[in-house]
């Protein structure tokens, strides 16, 4: 959704929350509820203000004992709770390492990387992208293997509870620049170790093809986020390669992308057909729009009705938002079948990101969602073809059921 990053504050702050209490909780407190009470604008209906002053009350209570000396992390905490409890899953605050990897890709940096993307999971971290040339690549890491232990700790989850290393711990992990081991659950292994290095590469994941289905004619591509600013341009390039190579059908594996620019994943369904996405926001309206893969302005009459004509797929699941999402449901609405599981459900809104004290970031949601015909977008995709993605069958027998659901679900109308 829109990327704008800022350091504007508001001074307002919550008469529950005392000069004598002052501290770096306190301070990230206010400095979050009041960037969300001003800047707010999304489909939530609660009372911001009764919220606030409620957790105002148990931030005192849990501050108590450290007084001035409350951390950020105990602040974060608190605003995490009073966040989900207003109920709009966009509006959320973002710890400085978050903060830190946004901007990152944002701006196409290059860091230090393993070059595996990860997800949280029972069991382990599921690894669900490899940059191609990496040294994970090198070290022979593969799309879903399952890391269960990183750097000697247990990672992702266990019994439905966080492990020790996630996402944000193995991003640590990387940044130190130096070697670390995994133990790899991988279908028809038993565990293994490998040692992860890291080099210097750009902090986004771009979009990867490869070959499934019948006769290994079907197109499958991988598209992690659409943040960099050139999200679509590099999705594009990867169907017209599709196209290249003989492409009888084509299948965008979403499942694990969480959104992104709104500009760039509008341009990206737009391969599919021309795309209209209209938005209310406090300051007005808007509309962006998108032809042939790319960006367009509103209205313009479109050089070709799409990019890709043929049988197609979307792969989603709850780990699908935001653009994500917003793909999908265009996507759906030229006859492109989703597969697999309802998404997150923060489709019919945008965000924008504003500072916070600590280094990290407040996502505020600032605008609702509508399509061409003046209708909100739906808050969440429902897939047309119902198949959850079996972990254990994944990771342990090698088998991906939402991907065999969506090969079996074009197999009538990809060799016709």
């Amino acid at each position: 959704m829109p990327l704008t990053l800022t350091a504007r504050l508001v001074g307002l702050a919550l008469l529950s929350l005392s000069a004598a209490q002052a501290s770096p909780a306190t301070d990230l407190f206010r400095a979050a509820t009041d960037t969300v009470r001003r800047d707010y604008y999304g489909w939530a209906t609660a009372d911001l203000d009764a919220l606030s002053s409620q957790y105002a009350a148990q931030l005192d209570e849990r501050c108590a004992p450290q007084g001035d000396a409350c951390s950020f992390e105990t602040g974060r905490a608190v605003l995490t709770d009073l966040f989900t409890a207003y109920g709009d899953a966009h509006t959320n605050v973002r710890d400085p390492e978050a903060a830190e990897r946004l901007r990152e890709i944002q701006r196409g940096q290059a860091v230090s990387r393993t070059g595996a993307r990860t997800s949280r999971v029972e069991g382990g971290l599921l690894v669900v992208s490899v940059m191609p040339g990496s040294p994970a690549e090198a070290a022979g890491l593969r799309v879903f293997d399952l890391l269960t232990t990183v750097g000697g700790e247990p990672a992702g989850k266990r019994n439905g509870e966080n492990a020790p290393v996630g996402p944000t711990e193995f991003v640590r992990l990387e940044r130190e620049g130096r070697d670390f081991p995994v133990t790899v659950q991988r279908a028809g292994t038993t565990d293994f170790t490998l040692s992860l290095g890291t080099q210097r590469l750009q902090a986004r994941d771009e979009p990867t093809l490869s070959w499934t289905g019948p006769e290994g004619r079907t197109a499958l591509i991988t598209y992690p986020s659409f943040l960099p600013r050139d999200a679509s341009e590099l999705f594009l390039r990867q169907v017209q390669e599709a196209q290249r190579g003989g492409a009888r059908a084509l299948i965008v594996d979403l499942r694990y992308n969480g959104g992104g620019s709104l500009t760039e994943c509008v341009a990206a369904a737009s391969i599919f057909g021309p795309v209209e996405y209209r938005s209310h926001s406090k300051g007005g309206n808007a509309v962006y729009a998108g032809a042939g893969g790319q960006e367009t302005r509103p209205g313009q009459r479109p050089p070709r009705p799409g990019v890709w004509a043929g049988p197609a797929a979307v792969l989603v699941g709850p780990n699908t938002a935001s653009c994500a999402e917003v793909f999908t449901v265009y996507a759906q609405r030229t006859g492109v079948l989703a597969v697999g599981e309802s998404t997150k459900g923060v489709g019919n809104s945008g965000v924008i990101f504003q500072d916070l004290p600590d280094g990290g970031l407040v996502s505020v949601t600032v605008l609702r969602a509508y399509g061409p015909d003046g209708q909100p977008l739906p808050e969440r995709v429902q897939p047309d073809v119902l198949a959850p993605t079996d972990l254990t069958l994944l990771t342990r027998e090698g088998r991906d059921t939402t991907l065999e659901a969506a090969l079996e679900a074009l197999r009538g109308t990809a060799l016709r």
